[in-house]
């Protein structure tokens, strides 16, 4: 439970983070938590992810489930975020940039307004899907590597494990180098 607090205290804390391309290898039980890390975990190392379902901003319902045996990137923003407006065009661009390699992007729209929503990802040209989760939720389910921060981006392997954590703005460079190092790995 106290680890519950420290994660939801973390992501009311988050704000402010920069660039950094740092990204480190580590286990998932070792891996960095603190604000502004880049964190690539080795397949060995890697810890099954939570059940993810919920409602999309569009009302539909999501199962994480559905997208198995591809590589998810899931990105915590929220509209009030102003580090999720410096990474928003990276996170778009390089979703089109991967998507052939059957990877896909889910955000995760948090302590928002679905309208404030909406439009962020109007104003910004977002064409992937959205969990509206405005009691931060989802956050919780992953407790082995909790996304401490917002934004934060999860970077799933084909079995839907962990593989990477930014907890920070990411880049599109950082990002898709992530991503194509876990797409070319086998699937578990």
């Amino acid at each position: 439970m106290k680890r519950r607090y420290l994660l939801l205290a973390g992501l009311a804390a988050a704000g402010g983070c920069g660039r950094s391309s740092n990204v480190v290898a580590a286990p998932a039980e070792t891996a960095d938590a603190r604000i502004g890390t880049a964190v690539q975990i080795p397949a060995d190392s890697r810890k099954s992810g939570p059940t993810v379902t919920g409602e999309l901003l569009d009302g539909s319902s999501f199962d994480l489930q559905s997208w198995r045996g591809q590589v998810v990137v899931v990105n915590f923003w929220g509209s009030w975020c102003a580090p999720c407006r410096l990474e928003a065009a990276d996170l778009q661009a390089t979703y089109e940039a991967t998507r052939e390699l059957g990877v896909q992007f889910l955000g995760v729209d948090v302590r928002d307004g679905r309208d404030a929503a909406k439009a962020f990802n109007t104003s910004f040209g977002i064409t992937y899907p959205s969990l509206f989760d405005p009691a931060s939720r989802t956050a919780l389910r992953f407790a082995d590597v909790p996304p401490s921060v917002i934004p934060a981006t999860l970077v799933l392997d084909r079995g839907l494990r962990v593989a990477a954590v930014f907890r920070k703005v990411v880049t599109r460079e950082e990002l898709e180098t992530s991503i194509r190092a876990v797409a070319a790995e086998q699937q578990p």
